[in-house]
């Protein structure tokens, strides 16, 4: 069984409180793919409510193309009747409607702001997205799907954007993001893409705090930037740190990972996937195709 790949771990880049280490690995089996962003603008797919009166946890996508499109897990969908964020990666295959599991991320909006959702620049936090990762696992343990605790994810929208002294009328995490959007531009400038890298590992002081792996340098290389911000956000929390993790601290949580217990679960759309959370105080999924882990992530709790 696949679930994580061997990786090298390359040399970390700095910035503040902030450590982004490249993730290094071998091919996989070539599997054809387009990231969701791409695939809403080509307008190839459309993301909407599942009905007129809506329902929080689903969204409906309905993808006309001749290729499988790709969500990833904690990636931001604005519009519609209010701000969603993916409880798991979900490979949608082609000419196919599917039902995909989201969380609110904007509690304070039951309304249409537009019938269809457009992607964002940004991207869940790593307390977040151990919120939904933990919840998600539960939720499917207990024969539930992939559902989320949303009270758990609204309190931790409104916990960040109290931390960061921001200010939302409709309580939208995407409000927290745009208030602090020239300290992430600074974050991102300083921590570019690695040529080469399959994926990244991030540490806010002396603390890994999440990493993500993709099939291919290329869908890395389009979401790196969008990865970062959601720790950005992480890192401007925790504010300066005279310590700072080492390659050996991710290098010894992949070595967790592999040797830990995975549990298969139902994938929403093609592909296979596996999940643990039997490497505390990490819990990680899998996203796989063939011999392929077109996105594995983990994260881990503070």
């Amino acid at each position: 069984m696949t679930t994580f790949p061997e990786v090298r771990v390359g040399d970390p880049i700095r910035h503040e409180a902030l450590t982004v280490f490249p993730l290094f690995s071998p091919p996989g089996e070539e599997v054809e793919y387009v990231l969701a962003d791409e695939a809403i603008a080509s307008g190839s797919v459309t993301v909407e409510e599942v009905s007129e009166s809506g329902a929080v946890p689903n969204l409906l996508v309905n993808n006309a193309g001749d290729s499988p499109v790709l969500f990833l897990e904690g990636e931001e969908l604005r519009g519609a009747k209010q701000n969603r964020v993916l409880n798991t990666s979900v490979l949608v295959a082609p000419r196919s409607k599917t039902a995909i599991p989201v969380s609110c991320v904007e509690q304070g909006r039951w309304r249409y702001r537009s019938r269809q959702f457009a992607p964002s620049e940004t991207h869940s936090s790593s307390k977040l997205r151990s919120s939904l990762k933990k919840s998600v696992i539960r939720s499917l343990k207990a024969g539930l799907g992939h559902s989320s605790d949303q009270g758990a994810v609204w309190s931790e929208v409104h916990r960040q954007m109290y931390s960061l002294s921001a200010s939302s009328e409709t309580s939208a995490m995407s409000d927290t993001y745009d208030q602090y959007k020239d300290r992430l531009a600074e974050f991102r400038e300083r921590l570019r893409y690695v040529e080469g890298a399959t994926g990244v590992a991030v540490a806010v002081g002396s603390h890994v705090v999440a990493a993500d792996l993709f099939d291919r340098p290329e869908t890395c290389r389009k979401v790196w930037d969008r990865l970062l911000s959601g720790v950005v956000m992480d890192a401007l929390e925790a504010g300066p740190s005279a310590k700072a993790a080492e390659a050996g601290d991710v290098e010894g949580l992949f070595t967790r990972l592999r040797d830990a217990a995975w549990d298969a679960a139902p994938a929403v759309g093609q592909g296979s996937e596996y999940r643990t959370d039997a490497a505390p105080p990490a819990h990680a999924s899998s996203l796989v195709v063939g011999e392929s882990v077109i996105h594995g992530s983990v994260v881990v709790d503070a």
